[in-house]
């Protein structure tokens, strides 16, 4: 999406699960004024729930003490999410959810968050990953 930045906004919190409300009301007042229905608005707020809680566990082994940052970017076309952490890093290739047939608890988060965005892209840096999230107005009426 190489749509001009409107509004952005920013939010770091440390890796503590107690901090994921804080991160929900933070993206739903984001999404206040954005012509998504209130069903996409759920499920982005869902896929970047999901994908926070996925850095926690595994970028940061459940330390509750480690930077995460997140960029709310609204552009003429649509939103981009940016989360950032600097803990462990894993092969991209790798991440996938489990069979979808396949009854079991747990193992839909990566299902969930490509649900969710229209485009899903992780950039390993120097230290850490990058989650960036699309999702695009297209379809949608305007205001």
């Amino acid at each position: 999406m190489k749509h001009q930045i409107e509004s952005l906004r920013e939010i770091e919190f440390a890796s503590h699960p107690g901090n994921l409300s804080l991160v929900r009301d933070f993206v739903r007042q984001f999404l206040i004024p954005l012509r998504f229905s209130e069903v996409e608005k759920d499920l982005i707020i869902l896929g970047l729930d999901e994908a926070c809680t996925n850095v926690i566990r595994y970028a940061y082994d459940h330390r509750a003490d480690q930077l995460i940052s997140l960029v709310c970017e609204q552009r003429s076309g649509g939103v981009v999410f940016r989360l950032r952490d600097f803990g462990a890093q894993c092969d991209p290739c790798k991440l996938k959810g489990r069979p979808l047939d396949l009854v079991q608890p747990g193992g839909l988060g990566i299902h969930l968050i490509r649900k969710a965005f229209d485009a899903v892209d992780y950039q390993l840096r120097t230290e850490g990953t990058e989650l960036v999230l699309a999702k695009d107005f297209r379809g949608l009426e305007s205001f």
